[in-house]
């Protein structure tokens, strides 16, 4: 699969643009397939946590030590350093609503600082790229509200979005699931995942009374014992094809959101968008490779790869055979 993916990229030149906000840690595994056909740009003002992509496994990697504002002007801005470097914000955290939960503690303040902020638009602009891919966002509180700051011409043109919102109040004023679902539900995307996560909705000083008055249980217990509630979600939207269709998509966004729902999985939407590349350009034989490639994806239930079991159909590799054909 990875094989048969990057000879598309290949065929077709194209090389996405993976913005990752929030890049605490290592870049998303989903994108590994890829790395070296893509452009890497990361996020995050809190170095606490921040790790440098390996070299060479990117075609390009930045790493933007800034926060990311929304408005144009502004190189500064307030930033709420916490307890859990996953969980500092340019949001203050609503301490009152965090009090029901257990994993309070890690919300906790620990400093405040103006660090360097940057617009998407400007970074975007400053790199010299025409617009974003892949749209990856764990702003802790601000998802969607930094996906809407990116300029119309940019936004209309992203492909995947993958944010984290929260289910409760964990920040003041913070954009929450229902809010950022409906809006890209209304901007041409789908939702095609959703894995809701959660904390124990017990008060710190209810647990400690609990230790104090029985001294064998452990931390452990209380999280076997007591089912999480939900708090927040990591959602990932795919862009529609009703919605290629009204911006009058290029072949290029066809391919490169047939590559990006395989990497996901949706195997039958990349079939979907297969036989609409065929409707709306008329060429067989690359559209035949790509509903090919799909079919193989949902017929691979043994886990053996993909493009061993497509050498037969074709006597040249899928990269050769569509360079042929443009």
């Amino acid at each position: 699969m990875k094989k048969a993916v990057t000879s598309v990229l290949s065929a077709f030149n194209l090389q996405p643009v993976l913005v990752d906000i929030g890049a605490s840690g290592t870049p998303p595994r989903v994108w590994e397939p890829i790395a070296r056909h893509s452009v890497y740009i990361g996020f995050d003002p809190d170095r606490r946590e921040l790790h440098d992509t390996p070299r060479g496994v990117y075609a390009r990697s930045i790493i933007v030590n800034q926060a990311v504002t929304t408005e144009p002007d502004q190189d500064e801005v307030h930033f709420y350093l916490t307890r859990c470097p996953y969980c500092s914000s340019t949001l203050p955290p609503d301490t009152e609503a965090l009090a029901n939960y257990l994993f309070s503690d890690l919300f906790r303040v620990e400093r405040e600082t103006s660090v360097p902020a940057s617009s998407l638009n400007s970074v975007i602009h400053r790199l010299g790229f025409p617009g974003v891919d892949w749209f990856k966002t764990d702003s802790q509180g601000t998802d969607l509200r930094l996906f809407q700051s990116l300029e119309d011409g940019v936004r209309n043109r992203v492909l995947a979005v993958d944010i984290e919102p929260g289910l409760i109040d964990a920040y003041r004023g913070e954009d929450l699931f229902v809010d950022a679902h409906r809006e890209l539900l209304h901007q041409g995307f789908w939702l095609s995942s959703l894995d809701v996560k959660g904390a124990i909705r017990m008060r710190p000083p209810t647990l400690a009374t609990l230790f104090r008055d029985q001294p064998s249980l452990r931390e452990a217990d209380i999280a076997q014992s007591i089912r999480s509630s939900p708090c927040w979600c990591e959602a990932r939207y795919l862009r529609t094809i009703e919605s290629l269709q009204a911006r009058n998509a290029e072949e290029k966004d066809y391919a490169l959101l047939w590559v990006f729902a395989l990497l996901d999985g949706q195997s039958g939407f990349a079939l979907d968008l297969a036989h609409e590349y065929h409707s709306t350009f008329h060429k067989t034989d690359i559209s035949d490779i790509l509903r090919e490639l799909s079919v193989k994806a949902i017929q691979d239930c043994n886990n053996r790869p993909t493009w061993t079991r497509i050498k037969a159909f074709f006597p040249v590799s899928v990269k050769q055979f569509i360079k042929r054909l443009l």
